[in-house]
């Protein structure tokens, strides 16, 4: 590993793909629109770093650029991203609907709410 001015360059080669994930991730959510007023970086980090895994590694490998860091590979990690930003925010509503219904069957039934 060569160093560049003390700091080794495969450290920020990581830290640049980290941040590359989250701003795909980021930018996967202002594309297919967000639960809230604000990004949901926990969200950006996972869809970017699983987009960026299987997106950007299928795209590259079928455009036939290899692992290279590559345009290709780039729009591979957005649509990955959106992917799973889609599927996240599908699932998340349902989970929201199914608590919703569960708790107006409780209050039909008469039940004290169990929280």
């Amino acid at each position: 590993m060569s160093e560049f001015g003390g700091v080794s360059v495969c450290s920020v080669l990581i830290l640049a793909i980290l941040g590359l994930g989250m701003g795909v991730g980021a930018l996967a959510q202002l594309i297919v629109g967000r639960d809230g007023p604000r990004v949901d970086w926990t969200m950006a980090f996972v869809a970017g770093f699983a987009g960026s895994l299987v997106g950007g590694l299928i795209f590259s490998l079928v455009a036939g650029d290899g692992l290279d860091i590559r345009l290709s590979g780039i729009i591979g990690s957005l649509i990955g991203a959106i992917i799973i930003t889609a599927a996240w925010q599908w699932y998340r509503r349902k989970q929201r609907a199914e608590a919703l219904a569960a708790d107006k069957a409780l209050a039909r039934s008469g039940r004290n709410h169990p929280r």
